[in-house]
């Protein structure tokens, strides 16, 4: 089996590792507008080694923002600052993705560091969008129904977002329908409770997320890959489920899907989670092995030889790490080393690397 530091090729784009940068919210926008902080988060990732350098949520619309301090990629003033970004990126010999994103029911919210609850329209907030008129809990806003207009924008809004993502740069983008936000609020029958042709059924429900995924492969190149992340259970009776997610993955695979981001929860505060090591890491690993599509394994996954046997194990095709990139963007850098593997070093940094690291080359 591969290992951790092997590349993993997905169509054109052949990584250089299986780690990759968990889309993490930085809450540091102003107007959807990537800025110096992104930059350096983004890059410093690059520049640390991982293979796949994923930005946060990007708001397909400015009403799909989390909240006021969103990054966007609605308007094409958001393309440049992106695109400074992505030629960092691959200056450094590494792949920059994008997750395009819209927040549903859990939209007009504060940064966390500001508070919870509800962003007031007095206050810069606005009316949230949702497949159904359900508040996630009483202090947040209550959506409005989504009409078929809505749909109909939404999905156009998820396509014209990745034309922009295309000229900014990105050679991967990450359909976000995972953590309670829109394409998952379909997904579950706890936030979705229409009567027309997207809900009720499973094949009903699934409807949104299958149309953003044909509509984006529509117009995202051939050569380049498409990922979406689910949230591969809701953790919560009635809810979505794993048996649902593998025959998503399923079908996600027909409509050009190269490979499913396996997280879970996020759609009710009431879930009730088991949380360990690796605790997602079952789902990655049978939605690969049922599905026959590769997947990325995230959840407190800290450990480079736990990550390295996840691949090495077949569980998953990648690991995407957050909250370790957090404490330690060279953690690619640090594992490789541990693992005894020669990774490649910027050539700024050799000094400091390993006796047989190579010089990084740009791409």
């Amino acid at each position: 089996m591969p290992h951790l530091f092997e590349p993993l090729a997905l169509r054109s784009v052949t990584l250089p590792n299986r780690v990759a940068v968990s889309p993490m919210c930085e809450y540091s926008s102003i107007d959807g507008l990537a800025d110096d902080w992104h930059f350096v988060h983004l890059g410093s990732r690059a520049v640390g080694g991982a293979g796949l350098v994923l930005t946060e949520a990007a708001a397909v619309s400015p009403e799909g923002r989390i909240s006021p301090d969103d990054l966007g990629i609605w308007r094409e003033a958001h393309i440049e600052p992106l695109a400074r970004i992505t030629r960092f990126v691959r200056s450094q010999g590494r792949y920059a993705g994008i997750q395009l994103a819209h927040a549903g029911r859990k939209a007009s919210t504060p940064a966390p560091w500001k508070g919870r609850g509800r962003v007031e329209l007095a206050d810069g907030g606005w009316q949230p969008l949702a497949p159904s008129a359900i508040a996630l809990a009483p202090d947040y806003h209550t959506p409005r129904a989504m009409t078929h207009d809505d749909i109909r924008r939404a999905l156009a809004d998820f396509v014209a977002a990745a034309k922009r993502a295309l000229e900014a740069g990105f050679e991967v983008v990450e359909l976000h329908a995972a953590h309670g936000y829109l394409a998952h609020q379909f997904l579950s029958p706890l936030s979705n409770q229409r009567d027309d042709e997207y809900g009720g059924s499973f094949a009903n429900r699934v409807r949104f997320v299958l149309k953003i995924a044909a509509g984006v492969r529509a117009v995202w190149p051939e050569w380049l890959p498409l990922f979406v992340r689910i949230s591969a259970t809701d953790w919560a009776d009635g809810g979505w489920t794993l048996d649902e997610s593998v025959e998503l993955a399923r079908l996600l695979k027909k409509e050009g899907i190269d490979l499913i981001d396996c997280s879970s929860g996020g759609l009710v505060p009431t879930a009730t989670i088991t949380v360990g090591p690796g605790y997602q890491v079952p789902f990655a690993d049978r939605i690969r092995r049922e599905a026959g599509i590769a997947t990325g394994a995230v959840g407190m996954i800290a450990a480079p030889a736990q990550a390295d046997q996840i691949v090495r194990n077949g569980q998953a095709d990648i690991v995407l790490l957050a909250r370790e990139l957090l404490r330690d963007p060279y953690w690619p850098l640090h594992a490789a080393a541990d693992l005894g593997v020669a990774a490649e070093w910027p050539p700024q940094y050799l000094r400091a690397a390993p006796r047989d690291s190579r010089p990084r080359q740009p791409r």
